[in-house]
């Protein structure tokens, strides 16, 4: 019966979230000429930004307006005039840059600059829900604001894209840090990746089969390294073996396998990812003691809390630490050391998402049309409408499609 009952609502809301579609996009058409703000960010070294200029040149070329705060892009190596050359209005005010219609920006907004924003807003963003603030995030409802947190933004093909973007990056570059920390040059024991003619290759362990996983392992078989992977999931690992295109060593998560590959590599990437709450700790203290001296660890996990029991958070300037002579990695942001590429990488999924709010007529016409943008839409017109969010910190969930009914 509540079954039944629970359809019947299900298919009033979704009959009045298409009548609400037709109404506002004939509202819409007439203009659809969005106001775009680009915010400096000010999380600690934090160097990516959302747009690149020749994305900005897109939307400017749409009939949109973008005003990026002066600065913004120079850690990801992109001048104010680079910007100001396609189009964008640099601006030396952060409160004009805020008083743009959709602000859009890497880490998650601050106390301060949510009360820059103002009511009815739209935000792109990281959400970070380890880290996320529970005062941060009843002033965004206060506001009203129409929150979008990235990390939950799917593709056409149900993938996360920007997880996908970022863990392709994250994995490649874990392997280019441990080739930097197994040279001299940085303390290591002097061993170059790859494999030589007469010499043993380098062995790594790689503890992950996701995307972070599969590109580590990826760049390191390109450079001719000798590759084991673990995980928990036979899936996983199917999946990495046909991905990759040639067999590499893979095994489930069986203790005694994996702590003598650990104990016997060069080098170990933790790569292992938690759903929820904290990143599962594989590695014991007693064995990170019995790894090879100089050896390296780099733990791309640590963001969730690590999987090393030996890890603690560093960051990009002073980025190792020592342990039981094991050189650690631990930085949780390795994507801002890569910043230019990373800002490619992301302006590829901001960006038409700008263009389809301008096309369709505001944000809530793409709502309603694609389903991978409604799932990271997590607080609208003052309303969660995250249930892991309301769990979390025990608010009141919202329905979005019911909520839209309710107000019509």
């Amino acid at each position: 019966m509540a079954t039944g009952l629970r359809e019947g609502m299900a298919a009033i809301a979704q009959r009045g979230l298409m009548q609400t579609q037709e109404e506002m996009l004939e509202t819409n058409q007439k203009s659809n000429n969005l106001f775009i703000g680009i915010p400096k960010e000010t999380s600690f070294q934090e160097c990516r930004i959302a747009l690149t200029p020749l994305s900005v040149a897109l939307l400017v070329n749409n009939g949109h307006r973008v005003v990026i705060e002066s600065g913004a892009g120079v850690a990801a190596n992109f001048t104010d005039k680079d910007y100001s050359e396609q189009g964008a209005q640099i601006s030396y005010s952060k409160k004009d840059v805020y008083a743009a219609d959709i602000i859009v920006k890497i880490a998650p907004p601050t106390l301060e600059e949510v009360g820059l924003m103002h009511k009815g807003q739209t935000l792109i963003s990281a959400l970070q829900i380890g880290t996320l603030k529970e005062a941060n995030l009843k002033a965004i409802l206060h506001k009203k604001i129409n929150a979008l947190c990235f990390e939950n933004l799917r593709d056409e093909g149900n993938v996360l894209s920007v997880v996908r973007a970022m863990g392709e990056i994250v994995g490649s570059a874990s392997i280019f840090i441990a080739a930097e920390y197994l040279s001299s040059a940085f303390g290591g024991k002097g061993l170059m990746l790859g494999g030589f003619t007469g010499v043993p290759p380098t062995e790594i362990v790689i503890l992950g089969a996701g995307t972070v996983g599969e590109y580590a392992a990826r760049t390191a078989l390109s450079l001719g390294a000798e590759v084991k992977v673990f995980d928990s999931s036979i899936f996983r690992l199917r999946r990495l073996q046909n991905n990759l295109g040639s067999r590499v060593f893979t095994s489930v998560m069986q203790p005694i396998v994996l702590n003598k590959a650990i104990t016997t590599c060069d080098v170990v990437i933790g790569a292992v990812r938690s759903e929820h709450g904290r990143s599962p700790c594989l590695v014991m203290e007693e064995t990170v003691a019995r790894m090879k001296p100089h050896s390296v660890v780099v733990d791309v996990s640590i963001d969730q809390g690590g999987c090393f029991e030996t890890s603690e958070v560093t960051n990009h300037k002073d980025p190792v630490f020592r342990k039981h002579d094991v050189i650690h990695y631990c930085v949780p942001n390795i994507a801002s050391r890569v910043p230019r590429t990373a800002s490619y990488a992301l302006t590829n999924i901001f960006a038409p998402i700008l263009v389809d709010i301008g096309d369709m007529g505001g944000l809530m016409n793409l709502v309603w049309n694609k389903a991978g943008i409604r799932e990271a839409l997590y607080a609208y017109q003052g309303h969660l409408t995250n249930k892991d969010l309301a769990n979390i910190y025990n608010l009141p969930f919202k329905d979005l499609e019911l909520l839209v009914v309710s107000n019509q």
